[in-house]
């Protein structure tokens, strides 16, 4: 079998997700080439090499420019924060390289589309791992849209809640910093959110949108010997967040539906609840992430005795990637979606079939954040071009 050599730049979160995915797609997908973990990068070195040694990566570079200047890389899995996304991903697809990138794609759409142009000129594979399309509950909620099961859609409802910046002594991360992450859940979150309602509903024409702080300054944070994030040794000293807290958008989509997004990383007891709801003129569809196998459906050409809306585990072998995983009822969980992408990816580079969301997708997604963003700035409706 041929095979196909990466190069990750990033090791944290994200870098443990794709190094699992890499390993276990062609264990349980019929794949078209072998992925090679050939070589991973960062900047600790100490923490690097074991990262490197937990995943079988075959080496290790502290310098991400030599990892995308090598002839025996194939794709460069791009697993950081965003404000490192652009120049590695025009680096990576000027030198030919397959891009695998985490989200939100980008700082800016001005980034978005620049990183969107040197990959179509130099005409390589590029993926934004928007993963939660990959959930087999979401894909048959696809499907079951485009075979009419909802019939005009009316309503779409989306929320995406977290809580682990709740307590006021959370250090300052970077993700609470605006010349790292360029905002916060209305970029973190709500990119995901926005990714899945132009994937099942399509293209949002107006924004109008309403963010907030809670907690304006932070204890500076420090790393330890493993990369764990913790205040400053000496518990003195705060600095500013420059981001938002939560963020609020109505939107009205260009196929009439009208829409509602909430993002909130201080939502106390929901640790990672992205949910939706869609109603439209023949049914409705409703999801939880945090029950991730599940979809409700109601079905108004039910009897009426029998209306309601009822449970589909998505684990069936019919149900989207799912016949390639355990017998019905055996569940699935977050790391799959990764799986699944990584295997998709794989056909996408050989050819066999186009990948989304891509980097084309990632420009319409951050043209509506920065909307909403412009919109609560300037607290007026922004119609998106």
């Amino acid at each position: 079998m041929k095979t196909l050599n990466i190069g990750i730049i990033g090791y944290k979160f994200m870098g443990k997700a794709h190094s699992n995915a890499w390993k276990k797609a062609p264990l349980f997908f019929e794949v078209p080439a072998q992925p090679v973990l050939k070589v991973a990068c960062g900047r600790n070195e100490s923490q690097l090499k074991a990262f490197a040694q937990k995943w079988h990566w075959e080496q290790t570079e502290t310098d991400w420019k030599k990892v995308i200047s090598r002839s025996d890389i194939d794709i460069i899995d791009i697993a950081l924060p965003q404000h490192l996304h652009y120049e590695v991903a025009i680096a990576a697809a000027a030198a030919g390289k397959h891009i695998f990138c985490e989200k939100p794609m980008a700082m800016t759409a001005l980034q978005a589309a620049e990183m969107l142009r040197v990959c179509t000129e130099n005409k390589v594979t590029h993926y934004l791992n928007h993963n939660y399309r990959r959930v087999p509950a979401i894909a048959l909620a696809k499907q079951m849209i485009e075979e009419g099961a909802l019939g005009r859609i009316f309503h779409w409802r989306a929320a995406y809640q977290q809580d682990w910046i709740v307590d006021p002594e959370f250090p300052l991360s970077w993700q609470l910093q605006k010349e790292t992450a360029q905002a916060g859940p209305q970029w973190d979150l709500n990119s995901h959110a926005v990714d899945l309602a132009h994937y099942l509903i399509g293209a949002i024409k107006t924004v109008s949108c309403l963010t907030t702080g809670f907690i304006t300054e932070r204890p500076l944070a420090s790393e330890d010997s493993v990369g764990n994030l913790k205040a400053t040794a000496t518990g003195t000293g705060k600095g500013p967040v420059t981001v938002e807290d939560a963020a609020l958008m109505m939107v009205q989509f260009e196929n009439g539906a009208i829409g509602s997004f909430e993002a909130s990383r201080f939502a106390t007891g929901r640790k990672n609840k992205l949910s939706f709801e869609i109603y439209g003129s023949k049914g409705s569809l409703a999801f939880d992430l945090e029950r991730m196998n599940e979809l409700q459906y109601y079905n108004a050409d039910d009897p009426p005795h029998a209306r309601g809306f009822r449970t589909i585990l998505a684990t069936e072998s019919v149900h989207p990637y799912i016949s390639n995983w355990w017998p019905p009822g055996h569940i699935i969980g977050y790391e799959h979606s990764f799986i699944h992408a990584a295997a998709d990816f794989l056909k996408a580079v050989a050819g066999q079939e186009p990948i989304a969301p891509n980097f084309h997708d990632g420009l319409q997604i951050m043209r509506v954040l920065e909307a909403g963003l412009l919109s609560a700035q300037n607290k007026q409706q922004v119609t998106i071009h």
